[in-house]
Formats: C-alpha cells, structure tokens, sequence
C-alpha cells in the first residue's frame, strides 16, 4: 500500500487528446502502453501494487472536440528511476481510438516544496507572533459597521431564513443564496433581500414569491443555475438578474449588483432556456431596462424606440434596447461590459469584424442567422453573450456563451 508520507517526487505531465475521452480511458491508456516496457522492476503495476508508486491523479477538461488535461504520479523511486518511469509515459501515442500526446512539464522534488513551504509558514508567524500592530481607525470603523449590519439580519418563517430588514414590507423582494449574499446587499443599502438556503426551497420563501415581485439574484456558476430551476418550479418568480459567470453575490462590488439588477429580464425570457437545455433564450426584443435598488415593482419593461430613429433621446443602454434597435436593420453591434457599443457594421461582415475588434467585448447583437461555424469563430473571442434572430446547425454549443434569440 502506498503512503504519502513517503512521496519523495511528484511527475507532472501534461495531456493532450484529438477527441473527447474520459479519466478511465487515460488511465487505461497509461497501463496498457507502459506495460513490460521497462521490465519487471519498473512495471506500473508492480510499483503500484508494492507501493512504491501512487495513484494516478488525472485532470482533464474537452472542449471543440479535443481534450486536454495534467497527470499527476507521486513517486518514492530515487531519482534516476522516476526519471525513467516519466519519460516511459511520453511514449504514450493514443487515448481509445484518439491520436494523444504526452509530455513531462516537470518532476517536482516534494522535499524540497515542503521545506519552502515550512519557511514561508516561519516567515508568516514571525510577522504575526512579533508585530506590535497598528490601530487603523477604517479597519475598526468596519469592523462596527458589519457588526451592525448582521444585528440588522431577520429570520424568516419556521426555516429562519435570513433576511434583509425591509422584506415584509416592500412590495418586492430579492432572492439570493445565503445568509453571506444579503449581508453583501445590505452593506450597498439593499435591504430587501432574503436567503433561499440551498435548492430545498424553504416555505416561507414560496409564500413571499407569491405575495411580492420577485427577483432572482444567485451565484454565476452552476450552483445558481441549478437554485433557479428549483425556484421556477415551485415559487411565482417575475425577473431573473444575473451576476457575472463564476462570481458570487457576496464577491460583487455595487456597481456590479447595480448593474445585474438594472438589466434583470422577465422570467418569460430564461423559462423556455431552462426547460429545454441547448436551446437559445428567448428574449422579447422589449426587453428593457429593470430598476436597481430593492427591485421595485412589478412593472414589464415597455417597448424602446430605435436609436437610429429621429427624435430619439439618448443612444441603447440595456441589452433589451440593442436588440430592439438592431432587429430587421441587418447591422451588428459590439457591445462593452457597460454596453456602450464598441463597433457597429453591416450584420454580413460579422467574421471580418471579429478579426478587427480589438477591445474588450462583452457580447454580440446581430439581425442575422448563426452557424456552427460562425459561432466556433464568435466563442474564441470569449464573449458573454450572442443575440441573433435566430441559431441554425448548431451541433456543438459553448457552455460559456449564452444564445439568444431576438424575438
């Protein structure tokens, strides 16, 4: 058996795959092609089994049909002998029925990575063990102030959801994830908030739903999704916002709170996306801008005039009015994180455009169909989003980029 307490090197080598395959089908690949390569002494299995090998640790992700990923091998062979063990693995030359390639990034020695590590940590407690410290006035002033925010935290219903102080009277409300998030909300002057605690949606939280104006507010990352779907089958939701991908509310500065909220959109939207995972949202081109602050009212945003129009008093600033001004024109638009545009042009020169636009781009508004081909070229820009009047032929869709549809 092997004991990690006897690890003396770590192989770090890195994988790269011409298909899509799974951690079993590498691991089998390691053991197959390796086998009777460097004889008995230094079979793979042998070393496994006598432990003087230890597991194989791989990571691997696939995206546009390749796969790519790190090996990790902890050894307590000597030095010449892991040597030869890590570059009998580059012999590796295919995955399943995949062309692979397999190389050492390096063989980190373990003794010495703990021995920095113990100097780093030395270094830490002689800086917290012997400093006299200083006052800083903000730090205490902050200090009190979080201190009054959470003495400010209600507990909701039998489930003692937390909660914002203003939930029950406001004629809105703001559904976010824990207790963390509507102290984050408080401390912009939020206060409408309430906590779902995790995809058991307590009762209380659906009694509000159907009382109030609701709108969603969840993490960016799959967590949140998977809330929302809970939440939309079983609480009356009006508006969903949404944070930044991978960010947290609790994470999000007020800009960032102000700005998911300003640009919320009615649950008609997200419904069809959430029910039929792969198909494009369905976004009313009237979609427009939503109020920040507590969410007020459960008003529908009305239908925008089109900036190109005469008389019209200030350029598109929401999603909702972009695609408005852009439907049945043929033009397309570069849009900014704040949504200014970065680059308007004829809706048939889209590739050329992308090849040009050098800012940061947050997403795409275009009166034309899009293919496979061009959305593999839109998902190398790493955009947000694309909303076009319609997606064809979409075979392989990127997770990170949301599709919608002008309606």
């Amino acid at each position: 058996m092997y004991s990690p307490d006897t690890t003396k090197y770590l192989i770090h080598l890195t994988l790269q795959i011409e298909g899509v395959v799974d951690k079993p089908d590498v691991v089998g690949a390691i053991f197959g092609q390796t086998e009777g390569l460097l004889g008995e002494d230094l079979d793979l299995r042998d070393l496994q089994r006598t432990g003087r090998v230890g597991r194989i640790d791989v990571q691997i992700t696939a995206k546009r049909g390749e796969t790519k990923g790190e090996i990790l091998i902890s050894s307590s062979l000597d030095r010449a002998e892991t040597a030869l063990l890590a570059s009998s693995l580059e012999t590796i030359d295919r995955v399943g029925p995949c062309t692979a390639r397999v190389k050492v990034d390096r063989i980190e020695d373990i003794r010495v990575t703990k021995r920095r590590r113990i100097v780093d940590r030395a270094k830490e407690l002689l800086l917290e063990d012997f400093d006299e410290g200083t006052i800083n006035s903000d730090d205490l002033l902050d200090e009190v102030r979080e201190v009054i925010r959470i003495e400010k935290l209600e507990y909701l219903g039998e489930e003692r959801v937390h909660a914002g102080p203003n939930v029950m009277a406001s004629d809105a409300i703001i559904l976010v994830e824990g207790r963390a998030d509507v102290i984050n909300l408080l401390r912009y002057g939020i206060k409408n908030a309430v906590a779902v605690e995790g995809t058991n949606v307590p009762r209380i939280i659906i009694d509000l739903c159907s009382q109030k104006t609701a709108t969603t507010l969840l993490d960016g990352d799959r967590g949140g999704e998977l809330i929302l779907r809970e939440l939309l089958q079983v609480a009356e939701i009006d508006f969903v916002a949404y944070s930044p991908r991978g960010k947290s509310v609790e994470e999000m500065s007020r800009k960032e709170i102000v700005k998911a909220l300003r640009n919320k959109v009615p649950v008609e939207v997200v419904t069809e996306h959430l029910a039929d995972e792969g198909a494009a949202e369905r976004v009313p081109a009237s979609a427009g801008p939503a109020g920040a602050g507590e969410a007020g009212g459960d008003e529908r945003p009305s239908q925008q005039q089109r900036s190109g129009n005469e008389g019209s008093q200030k350029p598109p600033s929401t999603l909702g009015e972009h695609m408005a001004d852009v439907r049945d024109r043929k033009i397309a638009r570069f849009l900014s994180p704040d949504y200014t545009v970065l680059m308007e042009s004829n809706a048939a020169d889209v590739e050329g455009a992308l090849q040009t636009l050098n800012d940061d781009v947050e997403g795409l508004v275009v009166d034309r169909i899009i293919d496979q081909k061009l959305l593999d070229l839109i998902g190398g820009r790493d955009l947000e989003f694309v909303a076009a009047r319609d997606f064809k032929g979409i075979i392989k869709r990127p997770l990170s980029i949301r599709l919608i549809k002008i309606g």
